[in-house]
């Protein structure tokens, strides 16, 4: 938070609800991201084997900034992740999953 001339107020408090149908979650195997000059979406979509078409279970959409920030953000969480409980391995290639939106021309 910033105070009236714009200096960072490191005492102040954010109070943060959390509705128990948020707090419950939406599973996500697949990310896609998007950008423009003045914003970043990520579509967050779950991909189940066997069925045909997947679904963006939620649409994030941040300002560069603060996509900046969750990139940062994330790689130290994923530090902390992998000292407590060891690497996480990745098998060194991209899932490969037909991606369509069904928009007119895809296949």
């Amino acid at each position: 938070m910033s105070d009236e001339k714009g200096h960072k107020n490191p005492d102040q408090q954010i109070n943060v609800e959390l509705s128990e149908e948020v707090a419950e979650g939406v599973y996500s195997n697949l990310a896609m991201i998007a950008h423009s000059n003045s914003e970043f979406v990520i579509d967050f979509i779950r991909l189940m084997p066997g069925v045909p078409k997947a679904k963006v279970k939620s649409r994030i959409i941040v300002t560069p900034d603060h996509a900046k920030r969750l990139l940062a953000a994330l790689k130290d969480n994923v530090e902390k992740y992998e000292a407590a409980f060891g690497k996480i391995n990745q098998s060194g290639e991209a899932p490969q999953f037909p991606i369509s939106f069904g928009t007119p021309g895809e296949a």
